[in-house]
């Protein structure tokens, strides 16, 4: 691992909607990437206080507890209201209420105050409108944390991460480029596992989707399934919305070289 270029801070930060969503989701590649030495963070947007079980401090201890298993630098909460996260929120209020406590102020005021060298962001495909939301509102907060004139309280540098990669949930994008996790995957799920009262089946409570008999084998089938694309056990699908360049081919595949394949990507 090469040192931190000047300029940047926490090497990897991860947002998500509703704790527990970075763990199903991409826990893998946070958990391997603090195996290799590298500072990892994540950000929740809410508390997840209107899930159909548990209780926001049931949700916090075992939000403590997952990120000590996936050996976090940093978790922090924005406190937004579960159900109700808008990109547009608070572009209707005065000019300094704005620079304060719109949404995606704040987010702003995270990436240049922690200046993340990789970001990690939802796919802006998604059944839970929270989710989308919580996509299009960290896009705009990462074009606008750049923008010098656009004010955070308190005051703030602009700030570009090197590279933002987008991680679907529960819809299939075709990914742009597949982590191997198979190292990190058992600490995935252990960290999934954390979250008791959202992932047991309970037969006696509320059913949710992601609470159902299969929830859990469903994210194993899936990094299985995105592993065998590129010859591992397991992987992680991450999706690039530009072009990724390469200054030097032989050196990139001969440090990212996997078996052969056993499924293939869809072109048309």
């Amino acid at each position: 691992m090469s040192p931190t270029e000047p300029g940047y801070g926490l090497d990897v930060l991860a947002f998500g909607p509703h704790p527990d969503d970075v763990e199903l989701f991409c826990g893998g590649l946070l958990a391997r990437m603090g195996d290799l030495g590298y500072r990892t963070g994540i950000i929740d947007l809410t508390r997840g206080e209107k899930s159909s079980r548990g209780t926001p401090e049931t949700r916090a201890a075992e939000t403590e507890a997952a990120s000590r298993v996936l050996g976090l630098s940093l978790r922090e909460n924005l406190g937004l209201p579960d159900g109700w996260v808008s990109p547009w929120s608070g572009f209707d209020a005065p000019e300094e209420e704005r620079t304060r406590n719109a949404p995606v102020t704040r987010v702003v005021e995270v990436l240049r105050r922690l200046r993340p060298e990789l970001v990690l962001v939802p796919w802006e495909q998604e059944r839970h409108p929270d989710h989308e939301a919580t996509s299009a509102l960290v896009t705009r907060a990462l074009f606008f944390a750049s923008v010098r004139r656009f004010e955070t309280e308190p005051p703030s540098a602009p700030f570009t991460p090197r590279q933002v990669l987008y991680y679907p949930l529960r819809h299939l994008a075709e990914p742009s480029v597949i982590v191997d996790v198979t190292a990190a995957f058992d600490r995935k799920m252990a960290a999934i596992r954390c979250y008791a009262s959202q992932v047991e089946p309970r037969p006696d409570g509320p059913q949710t989707l992601v609470g159902s008999p299969l929830s859990l084998s469903s994210i194993e089938a899936r990094d299985r399934f995105y592993g065998a694309h590129i010859g591992v056990a397991h992987g992680e699908p991450y999706v690039v919305r530009e072009t990724l360049g390469l200054a030097d081919p032989i050196d990139h595949f001969r440090r990212n070289s996997f078996a052969r394949p056993l499924f293939f990507p869809h072109r048309r």
